[in-house]
């Protein structure tokens, strides 16, 4: 599980900042200088990175960063961080955002699964989540009426389509009303949940469960993923990153009653059938 406090998180982003700025070795004495820690405190920092995947050379003279793997963790979403709480197995996403929703977690928290044991669709199907697949839970707030909810479900999917579309040049569709299609092929499902008071929304909760570099032989029929139609690895931290910049300024429409940029969208990215 990863899940570590504010501070550690921020440290953890700043030296990788600062290893990937330069190819050529950075000694602990200009890392303390710079971070204002202890080369004591930066040392454990990246023992913990390189447990976690990060490939940091060590040596008497400081530290190089030679490859870093494809994490989501939160260190990897710079102006995001305290928003992301990354974890590497859980029951779902969806149990842990509720219960981080009702205890007032803020618009727009992201919970994140390397793998789920209990991941589910819609009418309580089973969503297989295997290793190198996306699955995530954003818990949003907006000023809306309960009655405008639909939309921010088919906003979701729709901006999913986009970012596939604009980065990576796949002819993804949406399949309402969960379903993102590409060449046919189901590559993601949807899942949202509503608490509401009469006339206002305490929160909606959208769940992903993403295709991109898992196995799909144990998924079910008619299922494929990002990394075998596009014939290459997908990164996860990119696709992830960039839907949340996509989807984020959407919800500051007021009352999301553009109805004709949706309508729009929907013409470009939606699916027949």
């Amino acid at each position: 599980m990863v899940n570590e406090k504010g501070a550690a998180v921020h440290m953890k982003g700043r030296i990788l900042s600062f290893l990937r700025a330069t190819p050529e070795i950075i000694s602990g004495e200009t890392l303390r200088a710079h971070l204002g820690i202890s080369r004591v405190a930066i040392w454990k920092h990246i023992r913990k990175l390189q447990e976690r995947g990060y490939q940091i050379e060590a040596t008497s003279k400081g530290y190089r960063l030679h490859a870093s793997p494809d994490a989501l963790f939160p260190w990897e979403f710079d102006q995001r961080e305290a928003l992301i709480h990354y974890f590497d197995e859980v029951s779902s996403t969806m149990d842990l955002a509720r219960d981080m929703a009702r205890q007032g977690c803020p618009h727009l928290t992201t919970v994140i699964a390397g793998r789920q044991i209990k991941g589910r669709g819609r009418l309580q199907r089973t969503w297989q989540s295997s290793a190198g697949g996306l699955y995530f839970t954003v818990v949003l707030r907006p000023q809306i009426p309960p009655a405008l909810t639909p939309r921010i479900n088919l906003a979701a999917s729709l901006y999913l389509a986009r970012t596939l579309n604009r980065q990576h040049g796949l002819e993804a569709r949406v399949k309402w009303p969960n379903d993102i299609l590409v060449d046919g092929y189901k590559i993601s499902g949807m899942l949202s949940e509503l608490e509401a008071e009469t006339d206002r929304i305490l929160f909606i909760n959208i769940a992903m469960g993403i295709n991109v570099n898992n196995d799909t032989s144990v998924v079910e029929l008619g299922a494929s993923s990002l990394k075998k139609i596009a014939g290459r690895e997908i990164s996860k931290k990119i696709l992830l990153d960039r839907f949340l910049a996509e989807f984020k300024p959407r919800l500051k429409q007021a009352k999301f009653e553009n109805v004709k940029a949706m309508v729009d969208c929907t013409k470009q990215y939606g699916a027949a059938g």
